[in-house]
């Protein structure tokens, strides 16, 4: 794997020792990002919610491409999601998939966004799989969770599109969040699979100081639960705080008998519950390429 890359980067988050991501590169197309999540993980970032482009992009990517091996995954993105809002105006995540499709690479896209409909053309053209983040199913939730991405029954129309077009995809129901959207899995699993989507990644809520005091204020009503699970009977690793370990597990045990309950594969994110994974990957990358079912 290459190093000392200017734009296209090894993926390793914070050296998490509960990370099992198959080996594989991050791309941001924007620094920041302007959905607004709540539990957002990377707003310590100054400014990221105040999104915007990088100078020289592409050239800069073009220059790291040299470099990467063929075959290898390029996950868009893990920080800030490509088809935010400022995507609508500058179109960087486009002009990249376009740059890409040079290339013999696999091309793994996360988002919350229905906006990725647009580039449906440049997806045909990639060996890609895209992973569909979907927190909730109400859509006065969303707005309060995710203020600015898109509401969830169009996360779950583009999920249906994408399928349609022979684009393999999974769903990420990531994070859940105790005493907010937990007993909604089965519901959102139930979903995603009426929708074509044949993989969930899942993952409990982490918290960090600046995604704790925002839940805290926008949930009142469940503060001390919180407070309780998290800053009283938490674990920290590598400076996060994980809700103990036996709640953790109960909820990622329901979520994986709800995905065979619904004959989708299941694999869980930074939980080091590596036993009750049962996909080829965790983060999705396996159904690059695959055939669709549909």
């Amino acid at each position: 794997m290459c190093e000392n890359l200017k734009v296209v980067r090894l993926f390793d988050p914070w050296k998490s020792q509960l990370c099992s991501c198959p080996v594989k590169y991050s791309l941001n197309p924007y620094t920041g990002c302007g959905h607004g999540c709540l539990y957002c993980y990377v707003s310590y970032v100054p400014k990221f919610f105040n999104p915007r482009t990088k100078k020289d992009l592409i050239r800069f990517m073009e220059l790291d491409m040299r470099k990467v091996e063929k075959g290898a995954i390029i996950s868009i993105s893990n920080s800030s999601d490509p088809y935010q809002p400022i995507e609508a105006d500058y179109g960087e995540s486009r002009k990249v998939l376009e740059a890409l499709t040079k290339y013999s690479v696999r091309i793994l896209i996360i988002t919350k966004s229905a906006m990725i409909l647009k580039d449906l053309d440049i997806f045909r053209k990639l060996k890609s799989a895209v992973m569909l983040t979907v927190t909730t199913l109400k859509n006065d939730l969303a707005q309060r969770l995710e203020p600015f991405a898109s509401p969830p029954f169009k996360r779950l129309y583009a999920l249906e599109k994408l399928v349609e077009n022979g684009i393999p995809c999974g769903v990420r129901i990531d994070p859940i969040i105790p005493c907010i959207n937990e007993e909604e899995v089965e519901e959102i699993v139930k979903e995603a699979k009426a929708r074509g989507a044949s993989h969930v990644t899942s993952s409990t809520y982490k918290a960090r100081k600046h995604n704790f005091i925002r839940i805290v204020r926008e949930f009142p009503q469940i503060s001390k639960k919180l407070r309780k699970l998290y800053l009283e009977n938490g674990q920290w690793i590598r400076g996060t705080l994980y809700a103990p370990e036996e709640i953790r597990r109960e909820i990622m045990e329901r979520t994986r008998d709800a995905c065979a309950k619904y004959q989708m594969t299941f694999s869980t994110c930074r939980e080091g519950f590596y036993d009750l994974n049962n996909s080829e990957s965790c983060d999705g990358s396996h159904l690059i390429n695959q055939k669709n079912p549909r």
